[in-house]
Formats: C-alpha cells, structure tokens, sequence
C-alpha cells in the first residue's frame, strides 16, 4: 500500500502492534478513560453499519460485532490489521487502508456510524477525510471521534502558538522498549470549522472523568486527568 505524503507513525504502528493486542484492552488510558467516553456517545449498533475508521488492534470492531453492528474496520497499518483479524476472523470486513486516501470501497451512503478513536490527530488535512466521511455516511448518520484534547498538547509540549497546525513527537515506552510517534495538533476553532465545513452538525462535546477503576492501577495520573483534560470526544450528525 503505498505511503501518503503527510501520513505519520505508520512505521510505529508496525512495530506496537503486538503490543496493542496484547495490553491495549486493559491499559487504564484506553480501558477506563478513552472507551467510557467514546461508548457513550455511540447510538443502538445493532444491526448497523459502523465503520471503524483506523482500527488498531479490534477492540472496537470486537465490541461492535458483540453489539450486533455490521462492521467495515480499516487500518494503514498491516500489522493492525493482523491483528483486527485475529481478533474478530472473518466476521468483519477488515481492510488496510490510509484515511490519507478517498474510502473508494464503501458507496455512497453506505454507512450509519463511523467511529474513529484517537486516531484523527494522525492526520493533517481533515478536509478531504470529511467529506468522505459525510460521502458514506446515511442521512442523519453519526460520526463519533475522540482525539488529543488540543489544550493538553498545547501545554504539554509547551508550544508557543496555539492557533498552528503543527506537527508533534513523542515516545512511548512498550514492552520493547521506547516507540518515537508524530501527530499533528490543531486548535479548537479548526476542528469545528474542518466538522461544519464538510457538512456535519456536533451534538455532544466531552471532556468527562476517568472512571474509577483507573484510580485504584494509577492514581496519581488519575488525579491529574481530573484537573487536565488529555483528550476531547465529539458526537456529529450528517446533516
């Protein structure tokens, strides 16, 4: 598959991707912060098309499937994908596929739902991605997405401009060791405008609270995720 100029991390995505399957279900990040908030701005799935918009290793297409949902799980990574497919067999569509490029695989409104988790912030250019987004999705159908909340890497990573669209790097320590990850951070202001430009109406906007299970494995970052948003959760409407 080839490489879009501006993607990022596929590389890393490679290598963390055994790791993925094996931890990503229980790291409290994921399980009691992240998943809470996405799932509950998800509507009844069953019997739904969902699309699961960079699926990592299939925790979402898994829970999906188990929801009743018609899934079409798409990853750039080939590992992920690997992985997905272990996961779920052949009970999804699982495709590799850079959101980089127009979703040429899935017709016109086709979809009821797409989800993506903590994946936009891997791309630049949101534009192209929306609208095909709003391409596939039904009348009335919902994009759910969560990302990096744009204050947390504003001031984590110390920047001095927060109106850019830049591009950031960070490590992540795996169980092989330190993993270098690029994203791309944007303001508040452009991630509504990339939304209502493309044709979709935001219904919810989240910045909820750890749950409790993440106090009791780390409660030290537990407490500052309740004073410091680390990302942010949207729900939109195809309008």
């Amino acid at each position: 598959m080839k490489m879009h100029k501006d993607s990022v991390s596929r590389p890393s995505y490679e290598t963390m991707a055994e790791y993925y399957f094996e931890y990503v279900d229980h790291k409290p990040f994921n399980a009691f912060y992240e998943r809470p908030g996405t799932l509950s701005l998800l509507p009844d799935v069953r019997g739904r098309h969902v699309l699961d918009a960079a699926c990592a290793a299939g925790w979402y297409t898994e829970w999906l499937l188990e929801h009743g949902a018609q899934v079409t799980a798409v990853d750039f990574s080939q590992c992920m994908v690997k992985m997905t497919k272990k996961r779920v067999g052949n009970r999804a569509r699982i495709v590799q596929a850079d959101l980089n490029y127009p979703l040429d695989f899935l017709a016109d409104q086709s979809v009821d739902i797409v989800l993506s988790s903590l994946t936009l912030h891997y791309i630049r250019d949101w534009g192209p991605l929306f609208s095909e987004f709003h391409r596939i999705l039904k009348d009335k159908g919902q994009f759910v997405f969560s990302i990096h909340h744009p204050f947390m890497d504003f001031s984590y990573f110390q920047r001095k401009d927060y109106f850019r669209t830049e591009l950031l790097e960070d490590e992540w320590n795996t169980h092989r060791g330190p993993v270098k990850v690029q994203f791309y951070r944007r303001p508040l202001t452009s991630i509504f405008s990339f939304l209502t430009q493309a044709g979709f109406v935001v219904h919810r906007l989240l910045e909820p609270m750890p749950i409790e299970e993440f106090k009791a494995i780390d409660p030290e970052r537990y407490d500052r995720l309740t004073k410091r948003p680390q990302f942010l959760f949207i729900g939109a409407v195809r309008d």
